[in-house]
């Protein structure tokens, strides 16, 4: 085909004005080279599109399980934690403070301690211990935490020496709704409960570890009026770190936001995150080495037509230009067709979500969320890529001198 092209152009007339323009010219060379190698390029785009859709598909599978991991865990945790510098009762200005900040929609006193729970054994059961997170509330708790619907009314209703325990905490002790257990704090002070339910967030770390009661009761145990802060919900959890300096800046108290307290968590995801990036995209940068080869080989074979396209006029801006629009057409489109299969791949694990280890990873089906931000840099640097695999044998191309290929 090229051959072709180059023969018409050596036949016609030597008039400038018959001289297709330069962009006209390099798409019909490039046009050319694509029909020439039909099955080749069709390798190379799929090899694109599959890195493209693997890799879309592994970041929208890695968005939705640290989405789902984040909202496991604030379901029994505050978006922000306020403490005083010196121990107090409770605070009216501070919380006449936080009434009229439009950011907080829900605070509570608590106070916090470490518990030893206990079940005593009967004849069918040997006895259960376990320790916990124990955080004496008010009732507005029920509003800062997100549990379900029932659980938030049990903790909304608890009651002194009532205790609300999780659900994997309640398994390893081995107590049910109605019984009694027995409770041993930081203090040493021991007081007989009595479960008044279980709640479930589906994070293990959380379902295993915290236990509630009412703020009086833990306040009796420890022998004191004092609180340990507020716990505050936001209506937006991402401005936490904003709003604890400001009421840090207003009020004698340290502000813990969320993403303080599971810092490590949060870090650990966004490294699982690059790395699988990382890792996926290699098959991006294997399919682009694929356009490479093709427009090599393509080079070596239109060696002689190249030549001649010189000799006749054709500047190495517009051989350099025949193949960078190869490149372009091939990257793009296994760009589309990538991006069609991976918006596929996660339509279907949104349809029929995968089933994970509860146990293992806090929840139980892996969610998908896809981020534009993630598109958008997967299709920029999956085209870069492109280019510059393509660059390689288009300065290959413009650099045959014409004299001595003819000769």
């Amino acid at each position: 085909m090229l051959s072709n092209v180059s023969a018409s152009v050596l036949t016609s007339s030597p008039a400038p004005a018959t001289v297709p323009p330069t962009r006209r010219l390099a798409w019909l060379l490039a046009r050319a080279h694509l029909k020439k190698r039909r099955t080749q390029n069709g390798l190379t785009v799929a090899g694109i599109a599959v890195g493209v859709a693997v890799l879309i598909a592994a970041l929208s599978l890695t968005n939705g399980f640290t989405g789902a991991l984040i909202s496991a865990t604030l379901q029994a945790s505050p978006h922000l934690s306020v403490q005083p510098y010196t121990p107090s009762g409770q605070n009216k200005a501070a919380e006449q403070q936080l009434r009229q900040m439009d950011e907080v929609a829900a605070f509570t006193p608590f106070v916090a301690d470490k518990a030893l729970l206990t079940r005593p054994a009967d004849e069918f059961r040997e006895a259960g211990t376990d320790f916990s997170t124990l955080f004496g509330v008010g009732s507005e708790a029920a509003d800062v935490l997100e549990l379900r619907p029932e659980e938030g009314e049990l903790l909304r209703s608890l009651e002194g020496g009532e205790i609300l325990l999780g659900a994997a905490l309640a398994r390893n002790i081995g107590a049910y709704p109605g019984e009694s257990i027995n409770l041993l704090n930081s203090a040493q002070q021991r007081r007989e409960m009595t479960v008044k339910g279980v709640f479930h967030t589906g994070n293990y770390l959380i379902d295993s570890g915290y236990a509630f009661t009412n703020l009086a009761t833990l306040q009796e145990l420890q022998g004191t009026g004092n609180i340990s802060g507020y716990q505050i919900r936001l209506h937006d959890p991402e401005a936490a770190p904003a709003v604890g300096a400001a009421l840090a800046s207003r009020l004698p108290y340290a502000a813990t936001p969320w993403q303080s307290l599971y810092g490590t968590l949060l870090d650990q995801l966004n490294l699982q995150k690059q790395v699988i990036g990382f890792v996926v995209f290699l098959i991006v940068i294997v399919a682009a080495f694929g356009i490479a080869n093709v427009m090599t080989l393509a080079v070596f074979e239109k060696t002689q037509e190249i030549a001649i396209l010189r000799a006749i006029g054709a500047t190495q801006g517009i051989i350099t230009q025949t193949f960078l629009l190869e490149g372009l057409i091939l990257g793009l489109s296994g760009l589309v067709l990538g991006n069609l299969l991976g918006l596929a791949v996660a339509g279907y694990f949104t349809w029929r979500p995968f089933q994970i280890p509860g146990d293992l990873y806090f929840i139980t089906t892996l969610p998908v969320e896809v981020r534009l931000s993630d598109l958008l840099w997967v299709n920029a640097v999956g085209l870069l890529t492109t280019l510059l695999a393509a660059l390689i044998p288009a300065r290959r191309a413009a650099a045959i001198e014409p004299a001595r290929i003819i000769r």
